[in-house]
């Protein structure tokens, strides 16, 4: 029996089974109406709303089949079973082409019926949630995600917030993974031109001589095999946006041409005779330095002016590392409503590996771990793939145990034992430590400034944690991640002193 009355319109012209589908389904606690002909059906239609509707298929006047078109054509998702004395596989197909949901032949049991009027309404159930879950995950792309607790994707935010709502081009710029495609659809989304069209074109996945047809596209005759006009990104962004991704990658030749349309809001398709006027947004994203390019003679200068109007520079998942658990909670919520699964929260020694780790691949490579987490449900075999690369912030070479609770880092009465300084290696003449490498010194000085500058910040705040993470400016959990790694730190160097 459902839970809340679905209201169910009966369109039979005999009177008695009116009645008796009226009276049993009323008991079955569904709201019932009943219409005796096609015209009254769809006036009725209109006012009542129903959910689901019995149409008898043998009616007089208007045809079973024409009351059932025109019903879907008012609302093309209610769900419709036909009722007929005619065992016709015929009649059955022309039904189902015309939208019905389900079939009944009179005479039928009462059961046999309310079994089938459930069957539509959990399928009906069963699609919606699944439609609103899709939606729900292709909205998930963007704020919350991707501006956490660093202030540098603040900083990011309030330059969006700026610079959507103009015209200006913007490059974004960024290492690969960093979300560069995000920034795109977000300045487009809060722009005046949200409404018009969002065209993407990767400049590095089309071969330079492909990409000058896709972008502006070509006119009968203008090559072999162009039988007929075809339109390019720049006519199917018109008072909309176009972004180019990559932009690093275009041949220069198409770099004239683009710059031209920059300039002068005009270009020609291949094989045109003349100019066609555009008004196109551009939003331009790269992962590599553009000014290197340009002094080594492979991307315009020019260009590069007037693509770098407004520069928009995402960080690195590195270095904003405070947001790597905002992530984790944000993609394990998403993958596991997307897949339909539900495994636990990862543990702190896990979020702890996470948060010692580089990232080369950002924030794409975390969401792909997650996925594969949530897919997988095992954490040991994502914490055996961390294990596999170097630790950004290591003493002994492994991950170090949680050695204290998260969650009673609230209490704030003892502070951590006093921070040990990292002391280059002792090593005997000719051994291949004698002289660590420039990478090895720069991280272990960015490492021992680190630790100084949170020994200040609990010296300051009298060891409370929060006042301290505020003073750093990162988040609340980040700070424990670090003291848990330097706790560990200073474990092992303690061992080594009292081994020595």
């Amino acid at each position: 029996m459902p839970s809340q009355k679905t209201r169910v319109l009966i369109v039979d012209d005999d009177p008695s089974m009116a009645r008796f589908l009226t009276s049993y389904l009323s008991r079955q606690n569904y709201e019932v109406n009943t219409a005796s002909s096609g015209e009254e059906a769809i006036r009725m239609f209109r006012v009542y709303d129903p959910t689901l509707v019995l149409l008898d298929m043998a009616m007089t006047g208007m045809d079973g089949l024409e009351i059932l078109e025109r019903l879907k054509q008012i609302k093309s998702d209610v769900l419709v079973i036909i009722v007929s004395g005619q065992n016709s596989p015929e009649l059955i197909f022309r039904a189902s082409k015309a939208g019905a949901d389900d079939y009944i032949n009179k005479p039928f049991e009462p059961k046999d019926l309310e079994m089938r009027i459930s069957r539509v309404l959990d399928k009906q159930r069963v699609s919606n949630e699944a439609t609103q879950i899709r939606e729900q995950v292709r909205r998930q792309n963007d704020f919350s995600a991707l501006f956490g607790t660093s202030p540098k994707m603040e900083e990011v935010k309030q330059t969006i917030e700026q610079v959507a709502d103009t015209s200006a081009t913007v490059l974004i710029r960024g290492e690969s993974g960093t979300g560069k495609e995000v920034v795109a659809r977000l300045v487009y989304g809060h722009s005046l031109r949200r409404e018009k069209p969002f065209v993407k074109v990767n400049c590095a996945a089309i071969p330079h001589e492909l990409l000058e047809s896709e972008l502006f596209g070509y006119e009968p005759g203008a090559f072999t095999g162009a039988n007929r006009q075809k339109l390019g990104k720049f006519d199917l962004a018109n008072q909309g946006t176009l972004f180019l991704d990559e932009i690093s990658e275009m041949h220069p030749a198409l770099q004239a041409k683009l710059l031209h349309v920059l300039q002068d809001g005009e270009f020609a398709r291949l094989g045109g005779k003349r100019d066609i006027a555009v008004d196109v947004r551009i939003l331009a994203a790269t992962n590599k330095p553009l000014e290197r390019a340009v002094e080594e003679g492979q991307f315009r200068e020019d260009l590069f002016y007037r693509l770098n109007v407004v520069t928009i520079h995402i960080p690195p998942l590195r270095e904003r590392r405070e947001e790597i658990p905002v992530f984790l909670e944000f993609f394990l919520a998403k993958y596991s409503e997307f897949y339909g699964k539900n495994p636990p929260a990862f543990s702190d020694f896990a979020v702890g590996r996470m948060m010692e780790y580089n990232w080369p691949g950002n924030i794409r490579e975390l969401e792909n771990l997650v996925k594969r987490y949530v897919i997988v449900g095992k954490e040991s075999q994502i914490i055996r793939e961390l294990s596999t690369h170097k630790p950004l912030i290591t003493s002994t070479g492994s991950a170090p145990s949680p050695l204290w609770n998260p969650k009673s880092a609230e209490q704030t009465a003892a502070p951590p034992a006093a921070v040990v300084p990292i002391t280059p290696p002792t090593a005997t003449p000719g051994s291949e430590e004698e002289m660590p490498s420039l990478l090895e010194i720069g991280r272990r000085a960015a490492m021992q400034a680190e630790r100084e500058a949170i020994e200040r910040a609990l010296a300051q705040t009298r060891w409370n944690r929060r006042a301290a993470a505020k003073i750093l400016k990162i988040s609340y959990k980040a700070l424990l991640n670090k003291l848990k790694i330097i706790e560990a730190q200073n474990q092992t160097a303690q061992a080594k002193q009292q081994s020595a």
